[in-house]
């Protein structure tokens, strides 16, 4: 089994907790309707919402789905099934040059709350980076949590890259300067930075990216810039509020979403997408390495619907 279809797997044994709640609701509205009415749009609109898929994206799912109903001149209820499916991987594809900062001499800054997973992505991240022959440099950035540093030390370890850290409470703008200053002379690849996350204060972690910001802006213009929010999936609303607050504090690129595994808040993936108009690029199912991969929209709907043929296809 490749790493993809093994990952499809886990994904699938993941969603569990969300295909459950939202597989139950479908089937017995697919099955307890004898006709597509408003009766059917309103219950299959709080079925949606149940899996925190949210109220402003439901909407939007469901006027979508009306046009082609009209259009397709749809009568049966459980002919929906493939068309809301469709609808949903439309909402969430990813544009073709997301990742061009695996390709590019790039700057990667890793944002999110303490507890979200962000030093393990960012440690994840650098070990599938390697894998593709990409030369990485990782910055120990978050300065205020001495585990930060030792974590990313230990990935650093792990995936074979080398890393710039400092002690506890120095400034991460100078870690910044000096993984920079290093990332030049050694002709790096990627340089990801792992800051810390402290949305209680926004005005500090402003201060703190804005400089951060300003270092790479004045010694590294060249390089492609990323900025990248990790967000916790079993958060399931929350997730989309952290989204936007960092989003106004330092313009994200991208979203990773991790501990999909055991949630039943799964379609917070795809309200995040659709409400922020900024792509899901990973997403994370476990703790190894191979637990992080690219969002791919079909497998993702595919794994929360309980396709079974495209199961069984994909192992």
């Amino acid at each position: 089994m490749s790493e993809k279809k093994g990952f499809f797997a886990r994904l699938r044994e993941g969603m569990s907790k969300t295909r459950k709640s939202l597989a139950n609701g479908l089937d017995a509205l697919f099955h307890g309707f004898s006709k597509i009415d408003e009766e059917f749009y309103e219950e299959l609109e709080e079925i949606l919402i149940m899996a925190d898929i949210g109220v402003a994206t439901t909407g939007e799912i469901l006027d979508t789905l009306r046009e082609k109903v009209g259009e397709q001149h749809i009568k049966e209820p459980e002919d929906c099934r493939n068309l809301l499916m469709d609808t949903i991987k439309e909402q969430m594809i990813t544009p073709e040059d997301a990742y061009r900062f695996t390709e590019e001499k790039s700057v990667v800054l890793v944002i999110g709350v303490n507890g979200v997973g962000k030093t393990t992505t960012t440690g994840k991240l650098a070990g599938k980076l390697k894998q593709n022959g990409r030369k990485v440099l990782l910055a120990a950035a978050d300065t205020f949590r001495a585990a930060a540093t030792e974590q990313l030390v230990e990935w650093s370890h792990r995936a074979g890259c080398e890393i710039i850290a400092a002690k506890e409470g120095a400034d991460p703008a100078a870690v910044v300067f000096d993984a920079v200053t290093a990332a030049k002379a050694r002709n790096t690849d990627v340089l990801l930075c792992d800051t810390a996350g402290r949305l209680h204060n926004k005005k500090n972690l402003m201060d703190e990216l804005g400089k951060i910001s300003r270092v790479i802006d004045r010694e590294y213009p060249d390089a492609l810039r990323e900025t990248l929010v990790v967000l916790d999936g079993t958060t399931g609303q929350n997730a989309l509020a952290q989204a936007k607050q960092f989003n106004e504090i330092a313009g994200i690129t991208g979203i990773v979403i991790t501990k999909l595994d055991g949630t039943a808040k799964g379609g917070i993936a795809i309200a995040i997408q659709r409400e922020l108009g900024i792509p899901v690029k990973y997403i994370g199912v476990g703790e190894g390495l191979e637990d992080l991969q690219r969002f791919d929209a079909d497998a993702f709907v595919d794994a929360l619907f309980a396709c079974e043929e495209n199961a069984e296809e994909e192992e």
